[in-house]
């Protein structure tokens, strides 16, 4: 069976994603790659490299062949200089992002991977933007997706993504937290094969609440939610509290972890999985991951980014692709 078209982002083009790309070609010529971005920009960032790999301008029904790469071409808007951003470039980022999602929903690549990009340049120059995720979501006209990050041994599903903290507890409600952990569950079960999915959700609270002492939410929200699903056969514990679902035994008996936000749950996966973590966006019509980390300003046009965690990207979203979605609970 032939391994899956991946189609690739490369992200902001002033930070490192175009370098990251063509060194995961060059170490990883296995894979099948179809890059949406500028191809003078790929060649650029290859001169610097000192590795420039065949290059071919894709046009649709054309074929992909691993140890090449694929270029579906999207012109960039100004000239870039690694590490300095371009207000102009935002609308660029955003063509690409549209193009792969149309050529993954055509049926041109078997999955999306997305480079990182940068959400304050996008924003400064006048296009209101939260995130790839929410991004990706409003592309495909799904009402609600989840951010799950995963590293080898872990994963952390949020319930809210970019807020401010005082935000938070609002945002929490029934109907979210139970689209959340249901699409959780049933990503678990048909994008990763896991037959019966075993979730651990987290309180929002220090200690769970402390039986409300510490807040209600436990009490209002989460634990009837939770009992609810229970009853609808899903695999569930918690509320658990914060600092001791990390621990390694509860880690070995659960497939998943959902955290109430963002800060919650993933410094600890980012620690655990420092350079091999993966973002993955589950409840899209089509599978989508990404680097967990951003644009590296800092290290663009050095030669010194790694490419470990696109690596990971592309093997967790080649592993999805073979799996066989099973019907939605």
């Amino acid at each position: 069976m032939a391994t899956p078209v991946l189609a690739i982002t490369p992200g902001e083009p002033a930070g490192i994603g175009p370098e990251i790309l063509l060194q995961f070609c060059r170490e990883h010529p296995e894979f099948r790659v179809l890059a949406i971005a500028d191809p003078e920009l790929l060649k650029q960032a290859g001169s610097r490299l000192g590795y420039v790999p065949p290059i071919t301008l894709w046009q649709p029904g054309a074929e992909v062949r691993s140890g090449e790469l694929a270029c579906c071409p999207i012109d960039l808007r100004k000239p870039v200089t690694p590490g300095r951003l371009e207000p102009a470039n935002a609308a660029y980022v955003l063509e690409t992002i549209r193009r792969a999602v149309d050529l993954v929903r055509h049926g041109h690549a078997g999955a999306l991977v997305t480079g990182p990009i940068h959400k304050g340049i996008i924003n400064d120059s006048g296009q209101p933007f939260s995130g790839h995720t929410e991004f990706l979501a409003e592309l495909s006209g799904v009402a609600r997706v989840v951010m799950m990050l995963a590293a080898p041994g872990l994963r952390v599903a949020l319930v809210t993504t970019h807020l401010p903290l005082r935000a938070v507890a609002d945002a929490i409600t029934p109907d979210t937290l139970e689209a959340v952990i249901r699409i959780t569950w049933s990503a678990l079960r048909d994008r990763f094969g896991i037959a019966r999915p075993r979730l651990q959700v987290l309180g929002l609270n220090p200690h769970a609440g402390e039986g409300g002492h510490l807040g209600t939410e436990q009490i209002e929200v989460i634990g009837p939610v939770l009992e609810r699903l229970r009853a609808a056969g899903l695999d569930l514990e918690g509320p658990v509290p914060a600092d001791t679902a990390f621990n390694p035994p509860r880690m070995q008996n659960c497939d998943a972890i959902v955290a109430m936000y963002h800060d919650q749950g993933l410094p600890v996966l980012k620690h655990f999985g420092f350079g091999q973590a993966v973002n993955i966006t589950l409840g899209l019509p089509f599978i989508r991951t990404s680097v967990d980390h951003g644009t590296a300003l800092d290290l663009a046009g050095s030669g010194r980014a790694d490419a470990g965690s696109l690596h990971a990207a592309a093997l967790t979203a080649q592993s999805m692709a073979a799996e066989r979605p099973a019907t939605q609970p």
